[in-house]
């Protein structure tokens, strides 16, 4: 199937019966004037002059749009405290990247969190993977009043290959581990950069220096679609039989109650769920805690 078949194909996802009222929403969104927004830790909107019904409708919508994962956003008197405080990983990744003039991809960028906080690096082009329509929306949502040129396309890393221009710059966080092939997921990665192109990557991690992975059987902190933990010698290895180079460890952390806890923006549970209550340096299943490392690799 063509790129474009499949583009159309997932647009009419937007059409679903649990996603189409959402959809609905965002066409009685108020048209504010006067807008000013900031780009800082709360992507903040605001507005002069808006009615308190207006207020209302917006409030109303972002709680339709349920579960919100990534942020976080204020909108007029509105803060959608995500469940992710995304502020902490993209401080911490700042200083590595320099975004100006280049053509930036975000592969799973689930509402668009990061790519409204790279605006501000004023990069050619912005372009957003992800195939769910949930997160779709929540992009509009927030786009309705930001109103801007970035690209969102309900694909998946698989895409990269086949897409209409290359990349300079990608980003794929906390994508790796979803992928039951990683090491074909890093090739795909590749084929999408330009030559020199540099890719900015986290993945869950287990210490070690031997080049092992942790393969869970069903579940990794709750997580059933977690298919291998590496150590770092073992995601290097994978890089280079991808044909990167220049690999570059950058950070290694572990996620903590501050980073991912739960909210009223969320349903269910979150990490304080996740781990062992006896012992927080273990998940439910045994395993060592969630810990990342941020790497960054050139084409």
């Amino acid at each position: 199937m063509s790129l474009e078949k499949i583009c159309q194909e997932r647009l009419a996802w937007l059409e679903w019966k649990d996603i189409k009222p959402m959809r609905e929403a965002l066409t009685s969104l108020p048209m504010l004037e006067n807008i000013s927004f900031s780009l800082g830790d709360t992507i903040s909107i605001k507005a002069l002059h808006v009615k308190l019904s207006d207020q209302e409708k917006i409030k109303q919508c972002a709680l339709a749009l349920k579960p919100w994962r990534k942020g976080p956003f204020e909108i007029l008197d509105t803060l959608i405290d995500t469940e992710w405080q995304s502020f902490i990983k993209y401080n911490l990744l700042e200083p590595y990247f320099n975004l100006e003039g280049k053509v930036v991809g975000d592969i799973g960028c689930n509402n668009g969190y990061y790519l409204f906080r790279m605006l501000a690096h004023k990069p050619k082009k912005l372009v957003g993977f992800d195939p769910s329509a949930l997160y779709k929306t929540q992009f509009d949502f927030i786009n309705h009043f930001i109103h801007s040129d970035i690209v969102y396309e309900m694909l998946g890393v698989e895409h990269l290959p086949e897409y209409e221009h290359k990349f300079d710059m990608l980003f794929c966080l906390g994508v790796l581990y979803h992928r039951s092939d990683p090491i074909q997921t890093l090739k795909a990665l590749y084929q999408g950069l330009n030559p020199n192109g540099e890719l900015i990557l986290d993945t869950f991690m287990i210490d070690g220096d031997t080049p092992v992975a942790l393969c869970p059987s069903k579940t990794y902190s709750k997580i059933p679609n977690v298919y291998f933990v590496p150590t770092i010698p073992a995601l290097t290895n994978w890089l280079e039989r991808a044909k990167f180079r220049d690999i570059e460890v950058l950070e290694i952390k572990k996620t903590d109650a501050n980073e991912q806890r739960k909210t009223e923006w969320i349903y269910g549970e979150s990490l304080e769920h996740f781990l062992d209550p006896n012992n927080p340096e273990l998940t439910i299943e045994g395993f060592p805690a969630p810990k990342r490392v941020y790497i960054k690799a050139k084409r």
